[in-house]
């Protein structure tokens, strides 16, 4: 569908649709432009507020990865038009409310729909320092590669809608999904960082491939190091597989080398199309063992699963996976 939009010609569009980055950019100023970005989804979950404050949280995601700072958000909301509905949009929205709250963003309005179906997000909008973005061209040789969350989310999302999985397992990837990655970007600009992405619809491979695209580089994951639910994978191996994972194996897999060590599991899971997935971030490898210690003395994951090993012609596979 973005191939049918008019090619941009305004210099201050600074980030559009071309390389697939997180967020638009727009220069308001020489000292400052505005990140924006909207992102709305039909139930990941049962609990109406964890919903709400989920899709809070996915939403903020894309400006935090982009380097910005996201102060302001519109609701968008779709809803069955039933009064006996009404008390779990009240519960979907306090949700959202109390995690905007968190992230120190205010709500300033939004638009609602009449849908069968509810669906529940935010369009935010955040600020960055023009030369300060944080954009898919920008990863390099010799990036470390820091993951911020654990893969699985879709599989195990699959799992609770299938009834298979403990109220234990549905609480902490429902936690891991609501947690911000706010304190992680902060944490990555203070570091200072090549470059990063939120992983979510496309899964680990595909928004690892974005970025290697728009940089005209290759790099090598190692299936060992990347952090996985523990309930994704006994998930994946009862065959429970959302479609959109399914979809991402198909798309992305002629840019992937696979070795044979790797397990047909953890391809799958390394496809997982995410909600609310952390951050990739592109660290120069003289500031990788003070980002993760950074990050680890705040609690976030902070996973070194890989490097950007060199540049790619446009008809190499751009992804390497070892075990």
């Amino acid at each position: 569908m973005l191939v049918q939009l008019p090619k941009i010609t305004d210099p201050d569009v600074l980030i559009g649709h071309a390389n697939a980055d997180d967020a638009g950019v727009y220069r308001i100023s020489k000292d400052m432009a505005v990140v924006l970005t909207a992102d709305f989804f039909t139930p990941i979950v049962d609990d109406p507020y964890w919903f709400g404050a989920i899709a809070a949280a996915n939403a903020l995601s894309d400006v935090y990865a982009m380097g910005g700072k996201p102060v302001t958000a519109l609701n968008i909301a779709m809803f069955p038009d039933k009064t006996e509905f009404f008390p779990f949009l009240e519960k979907i929205i306090q949700g959202g409310v109390d995690k905007m709250t968190e992230a120190g963003v205010s709500i300033i309005g939004g638009h609602t729909l009449r849908d069968k179906e509810p669906k529940f997000g935010y369009s935010v909008m955040g600020f960055v320092h023009p030369d300060k973005i944080l954009d898919n061209a920008k990863a390099k040789a010799g990036d470390a590669m820091i993951l911020t969350k654990k893969i699985g989310t879709g599989i195990i999302a699959t799992g609770i809608k299938a009834g298979k999985c403990s109220d234990a397992v549905i609480n902490e990837v429902t936690a891991a999904m609501a947690a911000l990655n706010k304190r992680a970007g902060e944490i990555m600009l203070d570091v200072g960082v090549s470059t990063a992405t939120d992983i979510s619809g496309f899964g680990l491979i595909g928004h690892l491939h974005e970025v290697l695209r728009a940089s005209k580089c290759q790099a090598r994951l190692h299936s060992s190091r990347v952090p996985f639910f523990e309930d994704a994978i006994r998930l994946t191996d009862m065959g429970i597989i959302p479609g959109g994972t399914r979809d991402n194996q198909k798309s992305f897999e002629q840019n992937v080398t696979w070795d044979k060590e790797v397990s047909e599991v953890e391809r799958i899971l390394m496809n997982d199309a995410q909600t609310s997935g952390g951050l990739l971030i592109f660290a120069p490898q003289e500031k990788k063992d003070c980002l993760v210690d950074a990050l680890q003395k705040e609690g976030i994951l902070a996973a070194y699963i890989g490097d950007v090993v060199g540049e790619a012609e446009e008809d190499k596979k751009r992804i390497i996976v070892n075990k």
